[in-house]
């Protein structure tokens, strides 16, 4: 009989999350999986068209069997993000109480909120099946950062959380290694955590140089910007940037091209406006994942972008890994792991987190580029990704956590 995988992932298709193509891999390697998640309603912050609390919500996805159980939708508040997390929660406790689903595992896919892990926890408890988390944002450090709220009675109730969550998984997966020392520093015994880094789906490939529609082809260095446009991307460095460079007469030499959809979108939209500098951005709206190596060969240079925070030097986030798979020249605005993978693969120039002028000075230095010294950046880029990100090496490691028959004595296992 195929072993069973129940996956937690508040997000999952159509919402484009890697979670997505894990499950299709699990299925071509033999799996069933059955995921439970949410109404579809990231980013943007309302249910997707055809989707509601009465309509789709069984649906199959590559073989993926997936049950959404109710939610709030994120809305644009800060109220609707903690109504949306708090009603994941709910609902999966009352679908732990009532489910007949016999999993063999639970993987958690832990993207903010970490609440989401809870149902999880509670299923793998009743069920006594091993339970794995793969965490890719770090509570309560996320929540800080975030939302602002520094409150030592909010903030030591949600680090009681997680570390009720931890002493429950049975195995716990991080991002980067960083993460991992994160993890540990909470009293998690090392040996139950993992480093087990993001790889980028098989479509992520580099193409010959293309031209798009969404980007003019003309003699503008183009450098684009592909995901979610939220806080945690500090994305709000650009126009202050732009206003550099067009002082430095690069005004009509560089275009930044923005592609997605976000919280933040429209705040930087209007900053933009605001700043006069609205020839210098061209923003496109959220486009299918598999659309995203065409438009970044159209492009010169890719822009990986993240606030200035310890939590963040932290993040390998799943943008860099795209970009590498692709094969294109990175600027980044990034401190810690990325700008560490950045240097040390030479797959471009880097710049210190929210230092608007460093920024320009690398952008500039990057336009001076010869092709042959930025399709260099590009190969090595892809040459790093092959021998750190191999998808297919990843996945095989996690078959041993599911292929051991005696895995509940071969790590060590939590008494609920």
């Amino acid at each position: 009989m195929n072993k069973h995988i129940l996956v937690i992932a508040q997000y999952f298709y159509p919402e484009q999350f890697r979670i997505n193509d894990i499950c299709t891999e699990w299925i071509k390697k033999g799996y069933k999986v059955t995921v439970i998640t949410g109404i579809p309603n990231y980013p943007q912050g309302k249910y997707y068209p055809g989707y509601g609390l009465f309509k789709r919500r069984r649906e199959t996805y590559n073989g993926v069997d997936i049950i959404r159980i109710p939610l709030v939708p994120r809305g644009k508040s800060s109220m609707m993000l903690a109504l949306n997390y708090l009603s994941f929660v709910i609902s999966g406790y009352f679908w732990k109480m009532f489910t007949r689903i016999k999993a063999d595992y639970v993987f958690i896919f832990e993207v903010s909120p970490m609440t989401q892990a809870l149902p999880g926890i509670w299923y793998s408890k009743k069920r006594k099946v091993p339970c794995f988390l793969y965490v890719q944002d770090l509570w309560p450090e996320n929540v800080q950062i975030i939302t602002g709220v520094n409150n030592k009675y909010i903030i030591g109730a949600i680090g009681k959380m997680v570390d009720y969550i931890y002493a429950r998984c049975d195995k716990i997966f991080a991002t980067s290694n960083s993460f991992v020392q994160s993890i540990a520093k909470r009293g998690v015994e090392e040996e139950k955590i993992a480093y087990w880094p993001q790889y980028a789906e098989d479509f992520y490939v580099p193409i010959e140089k293309s031209i798009v529609t969404e980007i003019p082809n003309d003699d503008t260095f183009n450098i684009i910007f592909a995901g979610n446009i939220g806080n945690a991307q500090g994305l709000d460095i650009l126009p202050k940037t732009a206003l550099i460079l067009k002082e430095k007469n690069m005004k009509n030499k560089v275009r930044f091209n923005i592609v997605g959809d976000g919280r933040y979108k429209s705040e930087l939209i209007e900053l933009v406006t605001a700043n006069d500098i609205s020839e210098m951005f061209n923003f496109i709206p959220r486009q299918p994942a598999t659309r995203i190596p065409e438009l970044l060969a159209s492009s010169d240079a890719a822009f990986q972008c993240l606030t200035d925070s310890p939590l963040f030097a932290m993040t390998i986030p799943a943008k860099l890994q795209s970009y590498m798979a692709c094969g294109i020249p990175i600027i980044a605005s990034a401190n810690g792991e990325t700008n560490r993978i950045i240097n040390e693969a030479k797959a471009g120039l880097s710049s210190p987190a929210g230092d608007a002028e460093k920024l320009a000075e690398i952008i500039i230095e990057m336009f001076n580029k010869s092709p042959d010294e930025l399709k260099k950046m590009g190969m090595n880029a892809r040459n790093y990704y092959d021998a750190n990100f191999n998808k297919q090496e990843l996945l095989s490691e996690m078959d041993t956590y599911f292929g051991r028959e005696s895995l509940m004595e071969e790590i060590q296992y939590v008494q609920r």
